[in-house]
């Protein structure tokens, strides 16, 4: 291929691509032309693809060179190639379609798109579209200010030792950027959690060794002179540049693989991509052993990808995906997604990106009663009627009926099916949680250990009666279930169906959770208007304030904040909550200071809010006192409450506190959600936050058992820079840039100059004076709002109301509401 047309077709593989503008600059400062990259892109292939193959594909473009703007892309746009392979991801608020890279055409066709950094996850689909568990460990070692790659060189040595004392061999990536990537190969067996977790240890142990070269937090402020190991490249949801990947810097360098020999011959630096080609001949991929690991192949002579092997599998993924589409067919077939509030998604199924499976039994009160077991497998909830329940006897088997497989989003519903239609009747909730898989044998057995949050941990066997001598018929849908005689230990007998809330208060397991480890459950944000059902759902006011988790020891009370910051010497009135609590316990609530009204006021708070000195605390306190009002509880008298129901809990919250002075426990509102919303608004409250009476506490996540319906949209925002004022303003602040965290890095959302009291820029002002830096920590910002910036280091939290996101991903008519120091910037995400 040569750049020396406007527009040609050419022939790749067995595609056939139309190729544009193979003469446009992408590198100015080495005259590289987007026809040079198509072509390293076409030359690297064989080598590069291993290592990509299967994994969703994450890409930056520049399609007017790197000395313009970038465009972050997940979806594979519409108006790609129909023939270009890819699989739905299902976020929090929004489905992406990624695509993957298993072929030299999509990866020619990349190319052509000028995306010139191409990111991936340490995991890769399933033959049916499943989230497989990582099988490489990736370290990125990233050198502040100050040090470079010979100090990334000593750190790099520094772990391989130490992976190699845990028995796995890392291969060295010089990545294109300024330092060195590390990978190992894994066998599969690891969540992305353990995975998460070894290399955080892993970076912790070297800091540790190495405490002046070495940083293992993610603190900014923290990296000047020295080498940051991020362990976090292997979260699940991040993704790190491939191998080959060339990067959209001044010059094109390459993420490319290295010897370790190389590593410590002196004037190492960063390849290009000319230099990468001229070397793949006679090296090879160096690499080689981390994609063969978790593809299982050979080495070819000319160490070049087995193509043929892997159009073999393309086609029986593709037949296995037709497949599994299939399985949700009978499902669709029985039920009207315009009658039923049932889930029923169209096109393939969830593939979710935490890896854990889970199960679900539900309560179904329809024609006859029976509870529906539900295990999540291959991208779906296989599924099992059981009209009497689980056994819990040993020596007892209870019938399981097959039923037809149901999407991974039945194993949330809670509701009524109208009568007249399939299973009509009330389903809820009766344990869910995830499992550990002992064996799973297609049509004939399934060996569980459940891990309850209402009913803890058992081991289950499902059998089929065909052939195993039950004296049952044979039925293709009959199945027995069994508990095991052999059972893990557990929180002590799980109650039976429908055992009450009483029962279940009175079996609450000893709590041996330390308080620095709890975290707060979070709520979802609801888009429209739900249809929630009064007898199902719980509705409270939203208070605008600070969420704190207060401990009650011995007469003294601690406070958290959410992010784990103390917050206990910023409030000591609220020491009380030990005179009003009954029993020691933990708490969960939000600090509020009241205006003349009696109202919360956020903006009346922030003068209490990082107020530490006992003079100024002292001081603050006489002209804003605040409240704790309690709306649930974690712990009390030493009994675990996390896995009861919202109404259980709220019944034990209102039994060991009494309200007064400064601590209340605010009433659920007594009436539907089109009434409190109506009195949320009537006393200028935020809004509502709606509870599933059947929702566990779960700690550290946000739910979709909690949803929040506001009357203004808010987002918590990173401030990552400032504009100077004018007029009245000049010489100061005039307005803040924003930004929410990316998979790469801080998205820039906006800028937000209304919403400030004068004596607020002031206070602005000094906080930012010592977060100061040079470049701007924004992935990409528009030249305009980049013009006079000021940048600064994106430590601090604040929070903005706004009209509405634009298309472009912006904030539309922010207006500022305050700082939020109980807030990391880690805990950002977009509403």
């Amino acid at each position: 291929m040569s750049p020396v047309a406007k527009k040609t077709t050419v022939q790749v593989g067995d595609r056939r691509l139309a190729l544009t503008n193979l003469d446009k600059v992408l590198y100015p400062e080495t005259g590289t032309t987007k026809g040079q990259v198509v072509a390293y892109y076409e030359r690297i292939a064989p080598w590069m693809i291993p290592h990509v193959t299967g994994r969703p594909m994450t890409r930056k473009r520049w399609a007017n060179g790197v000395d313009g703007k970038v465009f972050f892309e997940k979806n594979l746009p519409d108006s790609a190639p129909e023939w270009i392979r890819h699989h739905t991801i299902h976020h929090e608020h929004h489905d992406v379609e990624y695509p993957v890279v298993d072929d030299l055409p999509t990866l020619v066709w990349m190319a052509q798109q000028a995306s010139l950094e191409l990111h991936v996850p340490q995991w890769r689909f399933g033959p049916r579209g499943g989230h497989q568990d990582p099988d490489r460990l990736v370290l990125d070692l990233d050198p502040g200010d100050g040090v470079g790659l010979p100090e990334c060189v000593e750190v790099a040595l520094a772990a391989r030792a130490v992976l190699q004392g845990m028995g796995l061999e890392p291969y060295p990536v010089t990545s294109g950027s300024k330092g060195i990537h590390l990978y190992t190969a894994l066998d599969g067996t690891a969540t992305a959690q353990q995975v998460s977790e070894v290399a955080h240890e892993l970076a912790g142990a070297l800091e540790q060794d190495m405490p002046d070269l070495v940083l293992s937090s993610m603190s900014r402020a923290e990296r000047a002179g020295k080498v940051f190991v991020d362990w976090s490249q292997n979260n699940g949801n991040k993704t790190t540049i491939a191998p080959y990947s060339l990067r959209g810097r001044s010059h094109p360098t390459v993420a490319a693989p290295r010897t370790w020999q190389e590593l410590t011959e002196p004037g190492l630096t960063q390849l290009s991509l000319d230099q990468v080609l001229e070397r793949m001949p006679d090296l090879g991929d160096l690499l080689h052993p981390v994609a063969a690991a978790s593809l299982g192949v050979g080495r070819a002579d000319s160490g070049h990808w087995d193509g043929a092997r892997t159009a073999a599998v393309n086609e029986r993924e593709r037949q296995e995906r037709q497949e599994q589409q299939d399985r949700l067919t009978t499902y669709r077939a029985k039920r009207d997604a315009t009658k039923t509030p049932e889930p029923v998604p169209q096109g393939s199924p969830t593939v979710r990106t935490d890896g854990t499976p889970t199960f679900v039994v539900q309560e179904h009160h329809a024609t006859r009663n029976h509870y529906d077991f539900r295990l999540e497998h291959d991208g779906v909830l296989v599924s099992w009627a059981l009209p009497k329940g689980e056994p819990t006897d040993p020596g007892a088997n209870h019938l399981a009926v097959h039923t037809e497989d149901h999407p991974l989003e039945y194993g949330g519903f809670e509701g009524i099916i109208p009568a007249g239609e399939y299973g009509g009747g009330t389903v809820t909730i009766w344990d869910d949680g995830t499992y550990e898989l002992e064996k799973w044998r297609e049509d004939e057995e399934v060996i569980v250990t459940l891990h309850g949050r209402t009913n803890g941990v058992r081991r289950l066997a499902l059998l089929h009666t065909r052939g195993h001598g039950r004296g049952r018929s044979g039925d293709e849908k009959s199945w027995l279930v069994h508990r095991t005689k052999d059972q893990p230990a557990t929180d002590g007998d799980a109650p039976g169906p429908g055992r009450p809330a009483a029962a279940r208060i009175e079996r609450a397991a000893e709590s041996d959770t330390a308080p620095d480890h709890r975290r707060t459950m979070q709520a979802s944000v609801q888009k429209g208007a739900p249809a929630l059902d009064l007898e199902h759902w719980a509705f409270e006011m939203k208070w605008d304030g600070v969420r704190a988790l207060a401990t009650v020891r011995d007469g003294t009370v601690r406070l958290r904040s959410r992010n784990g910051n103390d917050l206990t010497d910023q409030y000591p009135e609220l020491q009380e909550l030990a005179e009003h609590a009954g029993v020691d316990g933990v708490f969960d609530g939000e600090i509020v200071a009241l205006d003349e009204h009696g109202r919360p006021s956020f903006q009346l708070l922030q003068n209490r809010m990082g107020v530490t000195k006992p003079r100024e605390v002292s001081a603050a306190q006489a002209t804003t006192p605040v409240h704790l009002l309690l709306f649930d509880v974690l712990e009390a008298d030493g009994h675990e409450l996390t896995r009861l129901g919202y109404t259980a809990r709220r019944e034990a919250l209102r039994t060991v506190v009494e309200p007064g002075g400064a601590i209340d426990v605010p009433p659920e509102f007594d009436g539907d959600l089109d009434g409190a919303m109506t009195e949320s608004r009537k006393r200028r409250l935020e809004g509502v936050v709606a509870k599933k009476r059947s929702s566990r506490y779960v700690e550290g996540r946000r739910s979709e058992s909690w949803l929040k319906l506001k009357h203004h949209a808010t987002q918590e925002v990173v401030v990552g820079g400032w504009k100077p004022g004018a007029g009245r303003r000049a010489g100061g602040i005039g307005s803040l840039l924003l930004g929410i965290p990316g998979d790469d890095g801080l998205v820039y959302v906006g800028k937000v100059g209304t919403g400030f009291r004068d004596r607020d820029l002031d206070e602005i002002g000094a906080v930012l004076d010592d977060l100061e830096q040079d470049a701007p920590p924004f992935v990409d910002v528009p030249r305009p709002d980049a013009r006079d910036a000021h940048w600064v280091r994106p430590e601090r939290v604040g929070e903005v109301e706004f009209a509405e996101w634009t298309g472009d991903g912006r904030l539309r008519q922010p207006s500022w509401r305050g700082w939020r120091s109980d807030k990391d910037p880690g805990d950002v995400v977009r509403e």
